[in-house]
């Protein structure tokens, strides 16, 4: 625990102006992030008598270990950047709004040649229009069904959109005139284009117009005795009607707003959000979250509209928005608003009317969203608190291993030997942390000596970032596409496809950093597993860090040593959580492993070709069906390849006679020999590699 004078800033040194102020820990993370009308008097508040603070204030700041700020010209600015640090370093003393759900959108994609309507979830695109969220999918699918019969769009996917093109025949929607079929022609670019802003205009809230026109419509047609069109207009202005009565009309003004209603207790706070369009509620949503750091219901509001249109603009930002509490001040979030509408904005506090009562209504259901995650979460938080407590107390920590990290050692009879790397924190998965290894130190199979390596490499890299920096800096193991250590792994796949983008930032206080030491490492194995583990450590010099070991045949529990294992009770929580580290770091490698084998077995003599590109290798093997007829052919029909010129087409051959031919392919169903074909990949057609002679799952057993 730091002492805040130790690093207090002299008042003299602090500008008496606007700006965003960041506390970073002893490892450089960034812990929290503010704005400030004037740095000098909001500092000053943080170094005061620590008795004088808020508990939770009281820990940010004895947690922190220096603290840095950057001078901007107005609050707008400094609200701005604030969302803009606080969404990158993700700080922990931070209020941080995560939705409870992923909301679907109904999307009509105008940025398509044939805009198509359709659901969508996650990041908006440009040029899509979006009407939501809804908060069940099947309510989007149950209004559009009803819309098409006004409003024919096109609704499928570009590959049945294509294939029905192609074939000159349209899909099931366009014989039931539920789409009007542009696939084939049925109607021109430009007529569909206006019949989907037509159904956007309606979606919109506009839809006075076209009920009008439907009805004149349907009484010509009576007057002209064309019964049959008349009832099929009748039928259409039922299907608008009920759609529009799918959303109950909330605002008789026809007033587009956002209501934002905040339920909150000494530790949590829920979030709802009504978007009301044309006076009917179009979508609703929710925020739970944390109350991490000493803060008002004016300041969660300020919160929830900076998550809530910080990457919106134009029309996705609504003319007024209706609050329980207004920030303080409330000027420059108003003027932020404007700006990211681009007209004026009204951020106010219903008073009396529809309005009110609709904010009450909202109040109502985030007391209800915040009651109902208490819930849910009370058995979540005891369990794994409890299973972290088991933890310690078998192992005989000095407090619950809050990070834990599990490796494993996968390999397939000495082949493509990997190792993974998984991580738990307050019981959860970090897959954002993962990493994956190559062990090249040696060959052939040796768990223990891979065990050893690989602990080896993740702590080398975390000291050698600590000498570098003079302090515990944010090094990252793999950051730069190395495999944590010496930069020996090249090929760039440490992190795997379930790590994030932002994971691999080089820059100090980043999120999601693989920097931050573990109060615990779990192996994969035994008593040699573990006193590999622990041998690393020592070699290293580390001895703050916890060592265990997981052996799957009893579930035993090893700790360095010790001649016999701690046993856990089969009902106990905490071994629970160790095997679900353990089934993870093993799932991890797994696949891992498997991928480096497949990539392997799919390896081939073109592989070898300088400056043979992938696409060039298809053109290639289109061309001639197979190596071993591309292998028989003449420099000058190579060349007839497209992209292919006279150097290529001879390095290609040069390079094809010096490669031994393949071993035959193996029919693993039927144990024939293929020998009149050479295939391009040794592989079957489910993906799994074939061998010249025993199928693969019995030359070995993964590990």
């Amino acid at each position: 625990m730091a002492d805040p004078s130790s690093y207090r800033p002299r008042p003299g040194d602090i500008p008496d102006s606007p700006g965003v102020y960041r506390f970073r820990d002893e490892h450089r993370r960034v812990i929290y992030v503010g704005k400030a009308k004037s740095l000098r008097q909001r500092l000053a508040n943080y170094f005061q008598d620590l008795a004088n603070l808020h508990p939770r204030t009281r820990t940010m700041v004895t947690t922190a270990a220096s603290v840095e700020w950057t001078v901007v010209s107005t609050e707008v600015e400094a609200l701005q950047l604030e969302y803009s640090w606080i969404k990158e370093y993700d700080p922990r003393f931070n209020v941080k709004y995560r939705d409870d759900k992923s909301y679907p959108y109904l999307a009509v994609t105008l940025n398509e040649q044939f805009p198509r309507v359709q659901v969508m979830r996650g990041h908006k695109k440009k040029g899509v229009r979006y009407f939501g969220p809804y908060a069940h999918a099947w309510a989007i699918r149950d209004t559009v069904d009803l819309l098409l019969r006004v409003f024919p769009v096109r609704t499928c996917s570009a590959g049945v959109f294509k294939n029905a093109a192609r074939t000159g025949r349209p899909c099931l929607l366009g014989y039931i005139d539920k789409c009007s079929a542009p696939c084939v022609g049925r109607i021109t670019p430009e007529d569909h284009r206006e019949l989907a802003e037509e159904f956007c205009d309606f979606m919109a809230g506009r839809t006075g117009t076209y009920l009008r026109r439907l009805e004149k419509q349907m009484m010509e047609a009576a007057e002209e005795m064309e019964y049959e069109r008349a009832a099929r207009l009748r039928d259409d202005i039922g299907a608008l009607k009920k759609a529009m009565e799918k959303n109950a009309v909330v605002l008789a003004d026809a007033t587009d707003a956002d209501l934002i209603a905040v339920a909150e207790d000494e530790l949590e706070a829920a979030v709802q959000i009504f978007h009301v369009r044309g006076g009917r509620v179009r979508g609703q949503r929710g925020w739970v979250t944390d109350k991490v750091e000493d803060v008002t219901t004016g300041a969660l509001v300020e919160h929830a509209l900076q998550q809530l249109y910080g990457e919106e603009s134009g029309d996705a930002v609504p003319k007024e928005v209706l609050v329980p509490a207004l920030p303080e001040p409330v000027e420059p979030v108003q003027e932020w608003l404007t700006g990211r509408r681009g007209a004026n904005v009204s951020l106010r506090i219903p008073q009396r009317g529809d309005k009110k009562a609709l904010m009450e209504t909202v109040q109502r259901n985030a007391q209800q969203s915040l009651a109902l995650h208490k819930t849910r979460r009370a058995s979540d938080l005891t369990t794994r608190s409890r299973a972290l407590e088991e933890i310690a107390e078998a192992l005989g920590l000095d407090s619950a291993p809050l990070r834990i990290e599990c490796y494993d050692i996968s390999h397939l009879q000495g082949d493509d030997v990997v190792a993974s790397m998984v991580v738990f924190e307050d019981g959860l998965q970090r897959k954002g942390e993962y990493r994956r290894f190559q062990i090249k130190g040696f060959a052939g199979q040796d768990d223990v000596r891979s065990m050893h390596e690989v602990i080896s490499r993740r702590f080398r890299r975390y000291l050698a970032e600590k000498e570098r920096t003079g302090e515990w800096a944010d090094g990252t193991d793999g950051a730069s596409g190395t495999d944590g250590a010496d930069g020996a792994d090249t090929d760039g796949t440490l992190a795997g496809p379930e790590v994030i983008t932002d994971s691999l930032k080089d820059d100090d206080g980043r999120p999601r950093k693989f920097a931050y030491p573990p109060q615990l490492v779990v192996v994969d194995g035994g008593q040699p597993q573990v006193a590999a583990a622990q041998r690393a450590l020592d070699e290293l010099g580390i001895d703050d860090i916890a060592v265990c070991g997981l052996a799957k045949r009893l579930e035993e529990v090893w700790v360095p040593g010790e001649d016999d294992p701690v046993v856990l009770p089969r009902t106990s929580e905490g071994l629970y959580l160790l095997q679900r580290v353990r089934d993870e770091a093993h799932r991890f490698a797994i696949t891992y492993q498997r991928t480096k084998r497949a990539k392997r077995f799919r390896a081939g003599p073109l592989d070898d070709v300088p400056g043979l590109g992938e696409t060039r290798k298809q053109a290639l093997i289109k061309h001639f069906g197979s190596v071993k007829k591309l292998r028989s052919a003449t420099i000058e029909q190579i060349q007839e390849v497209p992209g292919i010129g006279r150097k290529t087409a001879e390095t290609i051959a040069v390079a094809l006679a010096q490669a031994a031919p393949a071993a035959p392919a193996v029919n693993t169903a039927t144990g024939e020999i293929i020998e009149d074909e050479e295939p391009d990949t040794m592989g079957d057609s489910s993906g799994e590699p074939v061998t010249a002679g025993v199928p693969d799952e019995r030359r070995g057993q993964e590990t």
